[in-house]
């Protein structure tokens, strides 16, 4: 299974997305999707699976969670929006992927791409950054990659230019 990942749209829809989002077979969006019609436009290319982030309204928190825990092909994702990184958990989490570790760990809030093994825990921590034009990241990024068997693999940086 191909995933794109993307998280901090702050409302941005663009073709670029659009174009990266036809080569994959689901959309996973780590919160501040910023407007519903952001989502609506994705569901209508692919499958998506979503959290809300801190600056998402009702009508997106009536729709998503505030955590989206599942199992793709043998890999437990939890997906989050303020999660934190190896080493630097966020509080009110930090217990849980200590008791009960996911296989991939993913968040994002920080527009930070970041790519990490907690060796520690077993898990591989994901940010793809920020999709969207609004905040202080310099690049729009995102992540795409594969699932298959249990096994992440064929990861790769997707820059789409300057915010």
């Amino acid at each position: 299974m191909k995933i794109l990942l993307m998280s901090d749209s702050h409302g941005q829809f663009d073709d670029l997305m659009k174009k990266y989002i036809n080569t994959v077979d689901e959309v996973w969006h780590a919160g501040d999707i910023g407007d519903v019609d952001v989502t609506d436009k994705i569901k209508k290319l692919k499958p998506l699976r979503a959290v809300f982030g801190n600056i998402d309204g009702t009508e997106l928190r009536k729709e998503f969670p505030l955590h989206n825990r599942f199992i793709v092909e043998g890999v437990d994702v939890w997906l989050t929006h303020i999660g934190g990184y190896p080493g630097n958990y966020s509080y009110d989490l930090r217990a849980e992927i200590k008791k009960n570790p996911p296989k991939l760990f993913i968040s994002g809030h920080s527009h930070i791409l970041k790519v990490i093994n907690d060796k520690k825990l077993n898990l591989l921590h994901m940010n793809p950054g920020a999709v969207g034009k609004k905040g202080f990241h310099k690049k729009r990024t995102m992540l795409r990659f594969e699932i298959e068997a249990s096994k992440i693999k064929n990861l790769e940086v997707i820059e789409l230019g300057n915010r």
